[in-house]
């Protein structure tokens, strides 16, 4: 039973599309007069308003105008070049530095007091670096 109602019910449809098919018809409904798309680009340019051309005057630049970019760029560089410095400095005081280096000065001297004193020749004191390295 529910087949024939959704049978009868598919032929309305087809009935109702038919008779508005036969009234509106298959055809294009938009038309385009005859020549339109050869005379577009004319007719269009026809009716922009004509446009005053602007008349350009050259000024002369000034020396500043010329040098600018020169200074800016310059400016620039120094800029990064202070940034990198301070960036790259230790911060430690100088009496530290001075320490530092006593410090190193007199180890050298130890240690060259003591490799004069040792009794060992090259070979022999580079076997003994080596070794103590090792372990």
């Amino acid at each position: 039973m529910n087949k024939s109602l959704t049978k009868q019910r598919g032929e309305e449809l087809m009935k109702e599309e038919d008779n508005i098919l036969k009234k509106a018809g298959t055809g294009n409904a938009f038309h385009v007069p005859e020549g339109y798309f050869e005379n577009l680009t004319s007719e269009i340019m026809n009716r922009l308003p004509e446009k005053e051309r602007l008349a350009f005057e050259k000024k002369e630049s000034t020396m500043w105008e010329r040098v600018k970019p020169w200074v800016y760029m310059a400016a620039m560089f120094v800029g990064a070049a202070l940034i990198i410095r301070v960036a790259s400095s230790d911060h430690t005081p100088a009496a530290a530095d001075r320490m530092a280096a006593d410090e190193t000065e007199t180890e050298m001297e130890y240690i060259n007091m003591a490799v004069d004193n040792s009794m060992l020749d090259d070979y022999s004191l580079y076997v003994y670096l080596a070794d103590s390295d090792a372990e």
